[in-house]
């Protein structure tokens, strides 16, 4: 699918310098506060999220489909205050074009696990970054200019540091991003290039975040996964509006998902509960499965033992853009998983590494580590038989191979070396045939 790229337009006196973001709430006590760059709650230390008017007007399928294609068009499910707007208007936006990947078709991968129809939801080409994160970072970058900040941050395994430095560096704002020691190299140029302060931490990514939350204390900047975390992660059930839609305005039966922090199925429950109660989509809510590395399954083992208390756990995966030890929503992604019937699956390193493999292989789509262990899971899942035959499942592929190269570049095989003759070709193909005459004859 494609679209044009609608590209920001210049402030004018006759538009709003920002938007109003929302105030919030806490998800514990339900206690209210005003819109501030704060994520805790003062009284039990919960989380909070925004506060959305239940007298809201909300769009039809026919006025969603008229705006234009991005994760803007579902604006009214975003925490954002969007009285007065008109239908086919947008104010004064950061990053107005991101979000609306491709929902993919994969027929050679529903075959593999067993199941109806099996589609792709292709994040790996999300603008501009390549990653889900582009999501979360467009609502949470537009929160922090709405508080007045002019600096932004994050604590990141990667694919998040490259879409803060970019959106920052697309809204003139300053950006500070800390990493672990360890990152890929791919995704510390994927961040270096916009020219953000990108500052490298001893410790895994617990640690960062750990420093992070100090900072945005000591600074006032808005950490987008810190003191923004309500407003960010709200970006991220933009793609359970656009699976809906692109599927028709009907819901799949099951939905895989890699888990880091554990936000992005929580929201992706959240988004599909929210179409279904404002009418926008037929049938049930899907099952909700989310994957983990074996090396850092922290989430997976609080579903499997069936307890409430999360145990942190020290990074030991390749996967490090989901290897956060101790996840900020893991047991609300639990809870997510439980409330559909869902499951959850961790996958070895081995695994994934042939999950990147056979995604590439059936649906022409290579992913990063993180999507490797959604596809591992998907396989191990439909072999111990949670798929039905009738089902239609989605999985979410969050990156782009392209920033993980290592991670398959001992699984792969070399590529030959020939002199420019066709013999010495048409030698593999026999090779390749099972030593059949091939094209040995021709010159």
């Amino acid at each position: 699918m494609t679209h044009a790229v609608e590209l920001p337009v210049e402030n004018t006196d006759a538009r709003p310098s920002a938007l109003r973001a929302l105030p919030q709430r806490c998800k514990l006590c339900g206690v209210e506060q005003d819109a501030a760059p704060v994520a805790i709650c003062e009284h039990c230390l919960g989380p909070l999220e925004p506060l959305y008017s239940p007298d809201r007007r909300l769009p039809s399928r026919a006025t969603i489909e008229s705006r234009a294609t991005s994760l803007w068009r579902y604006r009214e499910w975003l925490p954002f205050d969007w009285s007065g707007v008109a239908d086919d208007a947008l104010p004064d936006v950061l990053s107005p074009d991101t979000g609306f990947t491709p929902l993919v078709h994969a027929p050679r991968l529903a075959e593999r696990l067993g199941v109806a129809r099996a589609w792709i939801k292709n994040d790996a080409v999300s603008h501009p970054t390549l990653s889900f994160k582009d999501r979360v970072v467009s609502t949470a970058i537009n929160a922090a200019r709405s508080f007045g900040l002019d600096t932004v941050g994050c604590a990141s395994t990667g694919n998040l540091a490259n879409a803060v430095a970019a959106h920052a560096a697309r809204a003139a704002m300053q950006a500070w991003i800390f990493i672990p020691e360890d990152l890929e190299e791919g995704k510390v140029i994927g961040t270096l290039v916009y020219g953000p302060n990108l500052v490298r931490v001893r410790g895994h990514y617990d640690d960062v975040n750990r420093l992070c939350a100090q900072l945005a204390d000591r600074f006032g900047w808005g950490i987008v996964n810190v003191n923004l975390r309500g407003y960010y992660g709200e970006g991220s059930k933009t793609m359970a509006f656009e699976i809906a839609e692109q599927l028709g305005w009907r819901l799949p039966d099951a939905v895989l998902a890699p888990m880091a922090g554990g936000s992005l199925l929580t929201k992706l429950r959240r988004g599909f509960s929210e179409f279904a109660e404002a009418g926008l989509v037929e049938g049930e809510l899907p099952r909700m499965y989310g994957a983990q590395a074996e090396g850092c399954a922290p989430i997976v083992r609080l579903f499997e033992s069936g307890g409430a208390a999360l145990v942190p756990e020290t990074p030991h995966t390749i996967a490090r853009s989901i290897a956060i030890g101790n996840p900020a929503d893991g047991a609300f992604a639990v809870k997510a998983m439980r409330d559909s019937r869902g499951s959850a699956q961790k996958v070895s390193d081995e695994a994934l590494v042939e999950g990147i493999r056979v995604l590439a292989q059936t649906t022409g789509i290579f992913t990063e580590t993180a999507g490797g262990v959604t596809v591992a899971a998907a396989l191990a899942l439909a072999a111990n038989g949670h798929f039905r035959r009738g089902d239609e499942i989605v999985l979410c592929i969050t990156g782009n191979g392209l920033k993980t190269t290592d991670a398959v570049r001992d699984a792969l095989p070399a590529a030959p070396l020939v002199n420019a003759k066709v013999r010495e070709v048409a030698a593999l193909v026999a090779e390749r045939d099972g030593g059949g005459p091939g094209l040995g004859a021709r010159r």
